[in-house]
């Protein structure tokens, strides 16, 4: 007799946290059966489709997206203005005493990677 997998459907809160124990349980585990992994691997796409239609992500404001990408990439502040061209320019973007110009986006999307859809969010100046 083989050991069925049970997989429900993720469409309540409750499904979700349900669904988020199993998989952690299965990660953690050091080796899984080709059943468990068929399961795994379903679970994740019920969980994200659950997330996709049902958890808001708000995009991050894009100061700290620029910060998160410089200390990935092992960047400071003195690289920040080669891209830019200005050393205070870097400085009052970082300091959010002015808003990211046109001009400053497309040098960080060229130069970061970072989505011209992050560095166009609004933000607060501290002015």
């Amino acid at each position: 007799m083989t050991n069925a997998i049970k997989i429900q459907p993720v469409i309540s809160k409750t499904d979700h946290k349900s669904a988020l124990k199993r998989i952690e349980t299965l990660m953690d585990q050091e080796k899984r059966t080709r059943g468990e992994e068929i399961e795994l691997e379903t679970l994740f796409v019920l969980v994200s489709n659950y997330e996709e239609k049902h958890i808001l992500i708000f995009p991050p404001d894009p100061i700290d997206a620029i910060r998160f990408r410089m200390e990935q990439q092992g960047l400071t502040q003195k690289d920040l203005s080669k891209i830019l061209g200005s050393k205070h320019r870097a400085s009052e973007y970082l300091n959010k005493k002015i808003p990211l110009s046109i001009e400053a986006i497309r040098k960080l999307n060229d130069s970061l990677g970072i989505s011209g859809d992050i560095l166009i969010q609004k933000y607060t100046t501290k002015r």
